[in-house]
């Protein structure tokens, strides 16, 4: 199955999707008996949120002529993502991990991926469309892409440079130092980041990568070419920073108390929340805002991927005063319709 948006599209989302192997309870993957399907994929997850939550999406991707790219494809179709361009590569397989219930930054985390020569790694500049790429009033990419393949990252260094015509450019850094393998991809990132026009990068990722300290200042120090950058602070909340004719306006948003369940995909999700108030034209702290609320969403929930909070409910909480957003403290179903936000 496949699904296709007739006409303009506000986003395109180019990058690899995997089908995922959720363990069904915790401990080692070698002690795990089963697992649950879900699909995976920096790119592709904020596709599927920004599709759920009413805006036009297509998903640029490779997979392969099996029965996971069957998956894949009519999975995230069935969110509304447009996913005509996807190609069916008959010679490569889909990518697929698994992975513990521990969160990534806990002990005892693992993760096992089986992605090398996957379709998704035969993307090039002369595999993918330039008019699949360019249909959007925004293209999305991330950080990983470039370390699949030579032929991918020749790929992300044609998407980042700055080109008349080309729409805006978001970018996920996204540092996976196990995916270079010996390649110096933290250089590779920030140059890549360089040439995009909104930037997310964490705090942490930033002193990791590019030995970046000394807070979000630094990081913009590090990293001026952006006309939107977004510093990610954990539970400290993040930071934009927004260039115009006098310079930049900085701008903070605390993030809400959060009981986590997992917090695989709160990144994407994040993006995805900025991305949409971004196409709405919101102030910058109300993006801030609604990325820490789509974030609040797939951290209550086990899996990758969860539906962002329903319009409504989520313009009420991002409208609260400083005080009381403060207060937010949100836990899993907090995003019901009829679910009573508490505040302590």
């Amino acid at each position: 199955m496949t699904a296709s948006v007739h006409g303009p599209v506000d986003v395109v989302c180019l990058g690899e999707s995997m089908v995922t192997f959720l363990p069904t309870r915790p401990g080692r993957l070698a002690d795990v008996p089963s697992f649950v399907r879900g699909i995976g994929g920096a790119e592709s997850n904020l596709a599927c949120a920004l599709a759920a939550a009413g805006h036009r999406v297509r998903w640029v991707g490779r997979v392969g002529a099996d029965g996971f790219g069957d998956h894949l494809v009519a999975a995230i179709a069935a969110y509304g993502v447009d996913t005509a361009a996807v190609v069916r590569d008959p010679d490569r397989p889909t990518g697929v991990y698994f992975r513990t219930a521990a969160d990534r930054v806990s002990e005892g985390h693992e993760v096992v991926y089986y992605r090398a020569g996957s379709a998704a790694s035969a993307m090039s500049p002369g595999t993918v469309p330039p008019e699949a790429v360019w249909s959007g009033r925004l293209l999305h990419v991330s950080g990983i892409t470039a370390a699949l393949s030579a032929g991918c990252l020749e790929l992300m260094r044609a998407l980042t440079a700055r080109r008349d015509g080309r729409p805006p450019l978001s970018f996920d850094v996204n540092h996976r130092p196990g995916l270079w393998r010996g390649t110096d991809g933290a250089r590779v990132l920030l140059d890549l980041a360089r040439g995009a026009d909104i930037v997310f990068v964490g705090e942490d990722e930033a002193e990791e990568a590019w030995d970046v300290r000394g807070g979000p200042d630094a990081v913009r120090r590090a990293l001026p070419e952006p006309a939107t950058l977004v510093v990610k602070r954990g539970a400290e909340g993040a930071v934009a920073y927004t260039r115009g004719a006098a310079g930049d306006t900085v701008t903070h948003a605390p993030a809400p108390v959060v009981d986590v369940v997992a917090a695989t995909g709160a990144g994407d999700a994040f993006a995805a929340g900025f991305l949409s108030a971004t196409l709405r034209e919101l102030p910058v702290g109300e993006r801030l805002r609604y990325g820490h609320l789509w974030a609040a969403a797939a951290l209550t929930v086990p899996g990758d991927l969860a539906e962002p909070p329903p319009a409504a409910h989520a313009a009420r909480l991002v409208g609260l005063d400083d005080d009381a957003w403060g207060r937010l403290h949100l836990g899993p179903g907090w995003t019901g319709q009829d679910q009573e936000v508490p505040t302590p």
